[in-house]
């Protein structure tokens, strides 16, 4: 005979509980930036001039997971009614492009030479550098081929130049692989990164501003190989300084430029590390939320306005959807439009409504810095406008003292 154990007997065995379980969010994050995406939508690549600007307005929270997610925003916008013009022309890819095939031909020596003589001119000259082959299935592996061929070359010695080799970074818990243009591996063991432009270097000097952004970018793949270097023993070094290779003088002749990115590394640093993680974001959504380009526009719109924007007039330059972001903010009475050094003074006054309200004297803490300066202004503002008022005023034509010449003389 049988025997059961436990307190159930023959013809009560206990049945399986066949309640479905409680719906659950807790998907991995991979697959939840999938749903968000659309299930047959391609993820768009976040690369380096991405993660920059997003560095540089780390409250916004609707980019952050539309490129978490890999959303193509372009597409996004357009389909939103409100495209922009954002990116690189196809003549300026094109030219670009070229320019880098010719700053990389014979093995890099010229990219090598100019390294030498703008960040190491105290190594070895750069004859015969050896360049590893870097190419791997997917960006994982070549994420981990790069990573294999800077070991190597920093234990070998001697010039080494890795062409477009694969980092990865970890932004706001989401992983982005990124393809700097060329890093270098020192005799020393150091490591430089090269960033290859198509605006020209003239003089000596390129525009502030395109360096300026492209100095930006270098900052994030500097801290990417800093993270590979960490898993090395020693630690090498990666160098704070890069070089800009740019067009000499309009010509198509490379020009060489050492830019120190210290600056631009600490504070794409901290603005990243302030990034809210993008499963927080996402677990704030409705079910169902998804930013797929063929769905209707009033879903799309709904989708994309349950994410919080930071828009700022410097968007225009940085993100593909500042024109739908800039209408809302419109619509919205929204002083982030102006700029954000005002939106800074104003402190708690976030719409133009508040601010005029305060101004006017009808709300708003008198003991608030913002708020007495803009009553002392409005008050400023009204002593003007009579005092204007009171010269523009025309004499009266009986007044004995001014002449009708005089009068009709008067602006």
């Amino acid at each position: 005979m049988s025997e059961f154990h436990g307190s159930a007997s023959r013809g009560s065995a206990p049945r399986p509980d066949r309640t479905p379980p409680p719906p659950t969010r807790a998907k991995g994050l991979r697959h939840r930036l999938a749903e968000l995406r659309g299930p047959d939508v391609p993820a768009k690549a976040l690369d380096a001039r991405a993660l920059a600007a997003l560095a540089a307005n780390p409250g916004c929270a609707r980019r952050a997971i539309l490129d978490g997610a890999g959303v193509d925003k372009a597409r996004l916008a357009t389909a939103l009614g409100a495209p922009s013009g954002f990116g690189q022309s196809q003549f300026a890819l094109t030219r670009g492009n070229a320019f880098e095939a010719r700053v990389k031909a014979d093995g890099g020596a010229e990219l090598l030479r100019l390294v030498h003589a703008r960040l190491d001119p105290g190594a070895e000259p750069p004859a015969g550098a050896a360049v590893p082959d870097l190419t791997a299935h997917g960006p994982e592996g070549r994420t981990a081929r790069t990573a294999l061929a800077l070991r190597e070359a920093t234990r070998a010695g001697g010039w080494t130049l890795l062409d477009h080799p694969m980092l990865a970074l970890d932004v706001a818990g989401s992983l982005a692989f990124l393809e700097p243009d060329a890093v270098v591996v020192h005799p020393d063991g150091g490591w430089s990164v090269v960033e290859i432009k198509s605006f020209p270097m003239v003089d000596g000097s390129a525009d502030p501003a395109k360096a300026g952004a492209a100095a930006r970018q270098a900052a994030v793949y500097v801290l990417a190989l800093e993270q590979v270097a960490a898993r090395l023993d020693p630690v090498p070094e990666v160098r704070h300084q890069v070089l800009l290779v740019c067009p000499k003088d309009f010509s198509n002749l490379p020009a060489g430029s050492a830019v120190d990115i210290r600056k631009q590394r600490a504070v794409t640093a901290r603005q990243l590390a302030r990034l809210t993680r993008i499963e927080e974001i996402a677990d704030t959504l409705p079910e169902g939320t998804c930013f797929a380009p063929d769905r209707p526009a009033e879903e799309l719109t709904a989708a994309v306005e349950a994410v919080p924007a930071a828009y700022a007039p410097e968007c225009l330059s940085a993100c593909e959807l500042a024109f739908h972001c800039r209408e809302r903010a419109h619509a919205a009475g929204a002083v982030t439009r102006l700029g954000r050094p005002l939106r800074a003074e104003l402190g708690g006054l976030a719409t133009v409504a508040e601010v005029l309200s305060a101004a006017r004297g009808l709300s708003g803490d008198p003991a608030d810095p913002a708020v007495a300066a803009l009553r002392r202004a409005a008050a400023l503002r009204a002593e003007a406008l009579r005092t204007a008022a009171e010269r523009a005023a025309p004499l009266p034509a009986d007044d004995p003292s001014v002449s009708a010449g005089e009068v009709r003389a008067c602006p």
